[in-house]
């Protein structure tokens, strides 16, 4: 008990915490990638001729250009940005310049890396572009609706070209071609982030449980179902089933992630099971594959030689521990795919496991850091779902391709992120880097701004207030209700 006229002191404000923004490691960071790529070309150079190609001070200073200007734009507007994103970008990007030329060496005729150098700089341009224009990532949540059907334009398009290697996913105008996949996979993370931000409430809570599992009723599962079953079905017509297996994944790791629901992951993978039964069963061009990868080794003992998926098994075990060395290699063995589809086998056997394992780990930790942006510091529904949803786009492709070329799944036929032949996958996962670097400076810059304890900027006495007064107006409420 207080005397009368005692006085109570407030306490001070809690100290405002200062998250160092570590730009300068950042930039540390980029200049050993930049150094260690142009250190790949000079080996590759050496290893073929003997001595340093010509080309080694214009592609180190070209990439070394792209990447300052990339961390220039996120001094500038992303301050508070995790500082590794982009140094892992542009490390993968440019290993994957130094295997497509390295691969460009052994088919003087077919030289695709200046082409991947210029989609890589086209990347780095809308990279910048994200980051310097989109000041808040929650703006894009208004575009819900607008991005499901531009996906699904996108999706459709393709359907009109002729087909390629038995698979209709590509727009070939004159000498451009394009996959519209590709930037559908960001269009419909988009929709589904927004749309499961909103009705996320909804979709935990209501509707009738059936075993382990909470379903929604449908008038709120309905739309994202329909999406994406339009979404799948259209990839499956057109023989793209590494980007609609790519969807499915992205659609119940969303759907947990907003309902917190562990069953969806059971229901998940039990309708993957089914449904990869039922089209690999019934579809030739996929049955094929099942049996390559069931059998990689038919075609040698039937006398017809290696397929590709026992050449790039072979690959992955000349490399060994530490690997051939870059430009000793064979995986031009492989044959068409061997610098998109099957690149990884080419860092297999020149890197070795160790290499290899160093790629994985670039990998998993651009993923983590994304999911950590999401789950760890962003309070909005919708940027942690965003985060979490791209951060699995490169999980599942990078899942999907090295399961793929490694014999763990059959074929699917994707590019592996930043190190594959492809202008649309290149640009595609640039633009991921840039949301996820707008995500992370949000959910730091935020922790900078607000006292520790505080919410949205309101102060702490105010919530207790709130919720005293909440807890006695529920009794009169209960009271009045009939």
């Amino acid at each position: 008990m207080l005397s009368p006229g005692t006085t109570v002191q407030a306490d001070p404000p809690a100290p405002v915490v200062r998250l160092p923004r570590r730009r300068g490691i950042e930039f540390t960071l980029i200049v050993v990638a930049v150094l260690l790529c142009a250190y790949g070309y000079c080996a590759v150079g050496l290893a073929r001729t003997g001595s340093v190609p010509p080309g080694a001070a214009g592609y180190g200073v070209g990439l070394g250009v792209l990447a300052l200007l990339a961390h220039l734009a996120v001094r500038l507007r992303a301050p508070c940005a995790d500082p590794l994103l982009l140094p892992i970008a542009v490390l993968l990007n440019g290993l994957g310049l130094v295997l497509i030329h390295r691969l460009d060496l052994e088919t003087p005729a077919d030289r695709t890396a200046p082409t991947q150098l210029v989609w890589s700089t086209l990347g780095v341009g809308l990279f910048i572009a994200v980051v310097v224009l989109l000041r808040d990532h929650r703006v894009l949540q208004r575009y819900t609706y607008v991005s499901v059907v531009a996906a699904l334009v996108l999706l459709v398009l393709p359907i009109f070209f002729p087909s390629v290697n038995g698979a209709r996913i590509w727009l070939r105008v004159g000498g451009l071609s394009l996959q519209p996949s590709e930037f559908a996979k960001v269009m419909l993370a988009l929709f589904f982030a927004g749309y499961l931000a909103a009705n996320r409430n909804a979709l935990a809570y209501t509707g009738r449980r059936v075993w382990l599992l909470q379903l929604p009723t449908g008038r709120v599962l309905g739309p994202i179902l329909t999406v994406w079953l339009l979404s799948v079905g259209v990839l499956v017509l057109e023989r793209d089933l590494g980007t609609s297996l790519l969807f499915f994944g992205l659609f119940v790791i969303l759907l947990y992630v907003a309902t917190g629901r562990t069953g969806w992951i059971a229901v998940g993978l039990l309708l993957a099971a089914c449904g990869a039964f039922a089209v690999g069963w019934l579809e030739p061009h996929v049955h094929s594959r099942v049996e390559d990868w069931l059998h990689p080794f038919a075609s040698i003992e039937a006398g017809r030689g290696p397929n590709q998926l026992a050449q790039s098994l072979f690959a992955f075990a000349a490399g060994g521990f530490l690997g051939t060395g870059l430009g000793l290699g064979h995986s031009i063995l492989i044959g068409f795919a061997v610098k998109s589809d099957f690149i990884l086998a080419t860092a297999g056997e020149e890197l070795g496991l160790a290499g290899l394992s160093a790629i994985f780990l670039l990998y998993g930790l651009l993923v983590e850091r994304g999911i950590r942006a999401g789950l760890g510091g962003l309070r909005d529904p919708f940027g942690r779902l965003l985060a979490v949803g791209l951060s699995s786009i490169v999980a599942l492709q990078v899942f999907v391709i090295a399961g793929g070329v490694t014999g763990l799944i059959p074929l699917t036929g994707m590019a592996m992120p930043f190190l594959a032949q492809g202008g649309s996958s290149v640009v595609t996962n640039w633009i991921i880097v840039a949301l996820l670097i707008r995500l992370s400076d949000s959910a730091r810059g935020r922790s900078e701004e607000e006292p520790p304890g505080e919410r949205d900027g309101e102060r702490p006495e105010k919530r207790h207030e709130e919720q005293h007064e909440e807890q006695h107006q529920a009794p009169h409420d209960r009271e009045a209700s009939p």
